[in-house]
């Protein structure tokens, strides 16, 4: 089998919200899921605020991501 043969349903993932998040859920609520590394090889990017929505990355493009985001690369948020 290869990384993409079977579907992948992000209704099923385990997402998890990042810590920077906003605490009372009033938006601005990055979550994360890697519950499809071990059979498509892939990370979940979502927004709480748009349910449904997301980006499917390599682990090598999320750590590039992670890495240049707290060297600074995008300015301070």
């Amino acid at each position: 089998m290869t990384p993409h043969d079977s579907a992948l349903d992000p209704s099923t993932a385990h997402w998890v919200k990042s810590t920077y998040s906003d605490p009372q859920g009033d938006g601005d609520c990055v979550q994360v899921a890697t519950s499809f590394l071990a059979t498509h090889d892939l990370i979940l990017i979502g927004d709480t605020k748009t349910p449904g929505a997301h980006l499917a990355v390599s682990p090598e493009a999320f750590a590039a991501f992670i890495s240049a985001t707290s060297a600074g690369e995008f300015g301070s948020i």
